[in-house]
């Protein structure tokens, strides 16, 4: 079965709005089996619109529309549908019980609900309705033909879980055969070095499959299969699960789609015991962040340094002045000396990050993007040289992914 995606806003061309929902989508259509060839935007404008969706239906079993749902003059994405598809626009009763629910939990006076909020209990005629729980537009499945055309609203928050809770099950209902999927994820490595690696599978590859997908620092390889079971696609998938595994051994941290790095991590503290300190720099807590984020990490992060300046590394972490003058803030002396302060404080493990994230401080000795990360793990340390390039997120982002990646490394080699 093959699906087409179209976002509409005018402020996702203009670039008001990143369009993650086209990511999500994606990356769930492929879950479930279905083809994805094509993938627009389009703005608010009926003419341009109609004209795109006619385009998809050409060529898509299924076309699936984020946005244009709202009540405002603009939101025309399910009058235009109701025309193209000849369906009549009806008050659906149960929707409308949900807006009035949707403003009286939020004490909305009568008087203060504006007359278009009702536009969003109106239907095409004969359409499946997709409650939304965390807004007032609801999602719709339109039949048109042999082909479906389905409509979510724009924020993440509300077309997310609509899709996962209403509209995934349908269209795996849709599929006779069934799709089953096991993620693979690796850190440490590179998109390309990872591709190369399962060439030789990917040219190969029939019934399951193997997708790869780029994140920071890390990269994902999702296998599917279809079969005519839940156990039968499972049986297919197992064995190149255990390849990938075998191929790629310590890199890969997880088997669990939704288990992060940081998750990953925690856990291997906590299932051996280890508690954590870090001290960052140019990451400014990034890596703290992403570790107390995980539930459970009280059990394993001691504490945590920013230490920004020269004066703050000395200070808090007992960074020699001496090793500030003669090698920088940024190298691998201080870095060692910063995973060692960090750890004075009796926690078994620690991780520090020094470096330029730019767009200034750079220099032809240490350009922009040049980080040290160094790790200690039961007076242990290894230190890491490593060249991001990108803007002064990105760069951050990527140090606070590494230095989780070395953390991992060196408890692993701890052992």
């Amino acid at each position: 079965m093959v699906a087409e995606l179209i976002s509409v806003g005018t402020e996702l061309l203009l670039g008001n709005i990143v369009n993650t929902n086209a990511s999500f989508l994606a990356e769930q259509c492929a879950g479930l089996g279905l083809s994805l060839y094509f993938q627009t935007v389009v703005g608010d404008n009926p003419g341009r619109l109609e004209q795109t969706l006619r385009l998809a239906l050409s060529r898509a079993d299924v076309v699936i529309l984020t946005g244009g749902l709202g009540p405002t003059k603009d939101d025309l994405t399910k009058e235009l549908v109701a025309d193209l598809t000849g369906r009549p626009l009806v008050e659906h009763e149960h929707t409308r019980e949900q807006i009035q629910r949707f403003f009286d939990t939020r004490k909305v006076n009568a008087d203060q609900i504006t007359e278009n909020n009702w536009k969003q209990a109106l239907i095409p005629d004969g359409a499946t309705v997709v409650d939304n729980a965390n807004g007032t537009a609801p999602g719709l499945i339109v039949p048109h033909k042999e082909q479906y055309i389905i409509l979510l609203p724009g924020p993440p928050k509300e077309m997310e879980p609509m899709f996962l809770e209403g509209v995934a099950p349908f269209l795996r209902a849709l599929e006779p055969a069934v799709i089953y999927s096991k993620t693979v994820r690796v850190c440490g490595m590179g998109e390309s070095r990872v591709e190369t690696m399962i060439a030789d599978l990917v040219n190969a590859q029939d019934n399951p499959t193997i997708a790869t997908y780029a994140k920071t620092g890390c990269v994902d390889m999702r296998v599917t299969a279809s079969a005519s079971s839940e156990q039968e696609a499972k049986q297919l998938v197992r064995p190149v699960v255990c390849e990938l595994q075998n191929r790629f051994g310590t890199h890969v941290y997880s088997t669990d789609e939704k288990e992060t790095l940081e998750e990953a991590v925690v856990s291997m503290l906590r299932d051996r015991g280890l508690t954590v300190s870090t001290a960052e720099s140019c990451t400014g807590g990034l890596l703290a962040a992403r570790l107390v984020n995980v539930s459970g990490a009280s059990q394993v992060f001691a504490e945590g340094y920013i230490t920004y300046s020269n004066e703050a590394k000395t200070k808090l972490l007992g960074v020699p002045q001496d090793v500030l003058r003669q090698f920088g803030a940024v190298s691998e002396q201080t870095a060692r000396a910063m995973a060692f302060g960090a750890a004075a404080a009796g926690s078994d493990a620690s991780v520090a990050i020094t470096g330029i994230a730019g767009p200034l401080g750079g220099s032809d000795a240490k350009p922009v993007g040049t980080v040290f990360i160094a790790c200690s793990v039961n007076g242990s340390v290894s230190v890491q040289e490593y060249h991001f390039d990108g803007n002064r997120e990105k760069i951050r982002d990527y140090s606070a992914v590494s230095a989780l990646t070395l953390l991992r490394n060196c408890i692993l080699d701890g052992e």
